[in-house]
């Protein structure tokens, strides 16, 4: 099967995502989450800067309901010019 995964769905799904600290970043990543995953609060979102503060690490968990939904947001998410990393 081409769709295998361990997770069960629905579920809880942390993404942490790191990229330049700069202006617009948190509000991109937070555009396209939302995109993929309508019901995220946007005050769940967890950012943390780097020790000298030029890159900022945001997780944000969504209710994920299916590999197609996280494969589509991690697409997009890594596509991003702004975006270093997604985990």
């Amino acid at each position: 099967m081409a769709d295998e995964t361990l997770l069960e769905f629905p579920c809880d799904f942390p993404i942490k995502v790191m990229g330049a600290s700069c202006d617009g970043y948190a509000q991109a990543v937070l555009e396209i989450v939302l995109r993929h995953a309508p019901g995220f609060a946007a005050g769940n979102m967890e950012m943390r800067a780097s020790s000298k503060g030029n890159y900022l690490s945001l997780t944000c968990t969504v209710r994920a309901t299916s590999k197609a939904q996280l494969d589509a947001l991690y697409r997009e998410l890594t596509a991003h010019p702004l975006v270093k990393v997604v985990l």
